[in-house]
C-alpha cells in the first residue's frame, strides 16, 4: 500500500526513524575509500567488524551484506564465524571514526529539522510533524509527501557522506521504527495505522520492537507466533503469562499503539545551508537552463528553514563543488538581515554568476560544478532589523 499526498494530512504525527545500515561496517568502509579510491568496499564482500584480528578472538559487532549470506550474526564469537567464512575480512573497531560519522549524520538530519532525537549512534527519530508547506517543492507524482522527504534526506546522506541509511515512515515511533527494519538497505518504508495489519501482522512475534528472546519464546509456547497473533489475544492473557507491565507493551504495540513523543536535544542554530549533488556535471554551456531550478529549490529550503524558527540572516552565501572535488564559495552581507525567499534566491545567484562567470571565474578555468549550495548566518531574530520605507507605507 502507497501512502499518497491525497491520503496525507498535514495536522496529523509525522515521526521518521532514521537508521544507518551496518554503521560500524560502512563508516569503516567510507573511509578506506576515502584514504584509497583503489580498496576493495568492504560492503560488497563478506567482511565484519569486531575482534582483535591478530588473535582472532572477540565477536563480531557488524558484518556487510554479503557476511550475512555465510550466516554470520552479530554477537557471535570471531572464531565461529571464521568456521563458517575462512574467506571473512575482519577489521578493528575505531570509535573515534564512528563518532565522526555519527557527527556527520546527526548535522544532515539537523538541515531539515531540529526536533530530532538521537537515540544511539546510528540512529535518530524525526519529528516531521506540521512541515508539509515547507518541503512541499520536493513532491513529484511519483513521489508524494511525505516519501520525497525521505528519499532527499536518505539520498544526501549517501551521495554527501558515502553511507546508506533507511527511513521508517509513521505516525509515532514505535511504527516509524518497525518501518525503518523493513527491507534493508538504502529504502523507505511507510508503516501508518491503517497498513498494520497488512505489513506488521504478518510477521514473527520476534520482529515486534521491544520483543525479546525470552518474551518471543514464552508468547510462542502458549501459541503466539506472529504480531497479529499477540494483536487478537486478550490483554489479561498477556499480562498473566508477561506479567501486567510486559503484557500491556506487547498488546499496545501489536496493535500499533504507541504515546511515545521524540524529545530533541536543543540546539541553537548558527547558521542554516542546504545543497544539492546534480544529476549531473553543469557546464557553462548548461548552466542558464540547469542552475536556476537548483537555486530556487535551495533557496526556498533555506528560506523555510529560517522562518520556520523565526529567524533572520545578515550574511548569505553560496558554495560549489567541482568535478576535482574542489570547493569554492562567496558570501556578502546585506543591509538588513531577512528571510525571504527572493533576496536569499537573487543574492545566491548573483554570487554564483561572480564566482563562475567572473573575469576569474571557474568556468573560464574549465572547471565544471557537481554540487551547489546556499548558507544564511550572522543570525537574528528579527528585532534590530532596519526598517526600510515599506515598513512604514
Amino acid at each position: 500500500m502507497n501512502y499518497t499526498k491525497k491520503q496525507f494530512n498535514n495536522d496529523q504525527p509525522l515521526i521518521f526513524h532514521i537508521d544507518v545500515n551496518s554503521a560500524f561496517l560502512s563508516w569503516t568502509a567510507v573511509k578506506r575509500l576515502q584514504d584509497d579510491p583503489n580498496s576493495v568496499d568492504l560492503r560488497t564482500i563478506p567482511s565484519a567488524i569486531g575482534g582483535d584480528i591478530t588473535t582472532r578472538h572477540g565477536i563480531i559487532t557488524a558484518k556487510s551484506i554479503p557476511a550475512k549470506k555465510y550466516n554470520i550474526i552479530t554477537g557471535e564469537s570471531v572464531v565461529s564465524a571464521l568456521q563458517k567464512c575462512p574467506n571473512l575480512v575482519l577489521t578493528r573497531s575505531d570509535f573515534s571514526l564512528y563518532k565522526h560519522f555519527s557527527k556527520l549524520f546527526i548535522e544532515t538530519l539537523h538541515k531539515y529539522t531540529d526536533n530530532i532525537q538521537q537515540v544511539s549512534i546510528d540512529e535518530a527519530y524525526c519529528n516531521m510533524t506540521g512541515l508539509y508547506e515547507y518541503y512541499r517543492h520536493l513532491e513529484t507524482k511519483e513521489t508524494p509527501y511525505p516519501m520525497c522527504l525521505a528519499y532527499a534526506i536518505k539520498d544526501d546522506i549517501r551521495i554527501n557522506l558515502g553511507f546508506t541509511v533507511n527511513v521508517g515512515i509513521s505516525s509515532n515511533k514505535l511504527l516509524a521504527k518497525m518501518a525503518s527494519d523493513f527491507q534493508k538497505p538504502d529504502k523507505v518504508h511507510t508503516l501508518f495505522p491503517e497498513e498494520i495489519q497488512e505489513k506488521m501482522w504478518p510477521l514473527p512475534i520476534n520482529e515486534l520492537h521491544g520483543c525479546g528472546k525470552a518474551t518471543a519464546q514464552r508468547l510462542n509456547s502458549i501459541g503466539i507466533h506472529t504480531i497479529k497473533d499477540a494483536a487478537l489475544t486478550d490483554q489479561a492473557i498477556l499480562r498473566s503469562q508477561l506479567g501486567e507491565k510486559a503484557g500491556d507493551y506487547i498488546y499496545y504495540s501489536a496493535n500499533g499503539i504507541n504515546n511515545s513523543k521524540v524529545n530533541p536535544q536543543k540546539r541553537e542554530a548558527k547558521s542554516y545551508s542546504n545543497e544539492l549533488t546534480t544529476s549531473s556535471n553543469i557546464t557553462v554551456d548548461t548552466y542558464d537552463t540547469d542552475m536556476p531550478p537548483l537555486l530556487d529549490s535551495l533557496a526556498k529550503s533555506v528560506s523555510n528553514r529560517l522562518k520556520k524558527d523565526e529567524q533572520f540572516a545578515s550574511t548569505i552565501g553560496a558554495y560549489v563543488k567541482t568535478n576535482t572535488f574542489k570547493t569554492h564559495s562567496a558570501q556578502t552581507t546585506l543591509s538588513a538581515s531577512t528571510n525571504d525567499y527572493k533576496i536569499i534566491l537573487d543574492t545566491a545567484n548573483a554570487l554564483l554568476n561572480k564566482l563562475l562567470l567572473g573575469e576569474n571565474g571557474l568556468f573560464i578555468m574549465g572547471e565544471q560544478i557537481r554540487l551547489v549550495g546556499i548558507s544564511a548566518s550572522n543570525l537574528d531574530d528579527g528585532s534590530f532589523r532596519q526598517m526600510s520605507l515599506f515598513d512604514l507605507i
